[in-house]
């Protein structure tokens, strides 16, 4: 589907006005899906990847945290909430309806210090109980790591390993006590570097890779967020690196390396000023 709606954002709109906007968008999609060719066949199948795309779409607006944009993405990814539990209801399987009770009935399970009498006074402790609860829910996860999706990329996944371990009490004492862990795993890759075996390097990456994003939870970064930092920063330079290129009449790979590393560090100085 193509074309962009006119688009204007409002505040503080009432509960009912909420409400009233919810079901008008409910019943849009249900006429879109009897009288457009294009949404009529739609199946969970065809829409997976679009769905994926919308969350990544999503995820750059926070990143640069505009609010149009984060408005119109969460839009985005709402209308495929609501599609695919329109074709559950088609199967005959759940609703819309279904789905937010599933929901509502997750949170006030897992906070009872809000619905019920257990204590919890920060965000840690509110962590911990809800990852035990997880373990307790019908039909809930058999084990600690069940919930971890297969399919999330590997740094977040290999974050969301460590953060859900920690909360059973598989961590270090002190953050510091890490980074004996690291350069361990900095010793062993150099090692299989130079041995050549090039599936144990690999490994070895892996292994330090998985300790630096530990390393990171432990100081309250999130490694995903780091790095997509730095491959902004990265990004910026290299492209002030080309821009200059150009004005020259020159080309990179024409370019000397330390050609390069002058204007590189030229803008390194311009982001700081």
């Amino acid at each position: 589907m193509t074309g962009t709606p006119s688009f204007s954002i409002q505040f503080m709109n009432s509960r009912k006005e909420q409400l009233a906007a919810f079901e008008r968008m409910l019943d849009i999609l249900d006429e879109l899906r009897v009288k457009c060719p294009w949404d009529r066949k739609q199946t969970n199948e065809s829409l997976r990847p679009n769905t994926i795309e919308e969350v990544f779409e999503l995820a750059d607006a926070l990143m640069a945290d505009d609010q149009k944009s984060i408005c119109k993405e969460l839009g985005d990814v709402l209308l495929h909430v609501a599609f695919y539990s329109k074709i559950g209801s088609e199967k005959g399987t759940f609703d819309i309806a279904d789905v937010c009770n599933a929901l509502s009935d997750k949170l006030v399970f897992r906070h009872p210090h809000v619905f019920g009498e257990v204590k919890a006074d920060d965000a840690e402790t509110v962590s911990q109980n809800w990852e035990r609860l997880k373990l307790k829910e019908k039909d809930g996860n058999k084990t600690v790591l069940a919930g971890v999706p297969r399919a999330l990329p590997a740094l977040i996944k290999a974050n969301r390993i460590q953060e859900k371990v920690a909360h059973v009490g598989f961590d270090w004492e002190l953050p510091e006590q890490v980074w004996e862990k690291v350069k361990e795993e900095i010793g062993e890759t150099e090692s299989e570097i130079k041995a050549g075996h090039k599936d144990d390097v690999e490994a070895e990456f892996g292994d330090l890779f998985f300790s630096l994003v530990n390393a990171a939870r432990l100081y309250g970064v999130n490694p995903e967020n780091a790095l997509e930092r730095t491959n902004r920063k990265f990004i910026s330079r290299f492209n002030y690196l080309e821009g200059k290129a150009k004005e020259m009449g020159r080309s990179l790979k024409e370019m000397s390396l330390a050609e390069m590393d002058a204007i590189w560090e030229e803008a390194k100085t311009k982001a700081r000023d």
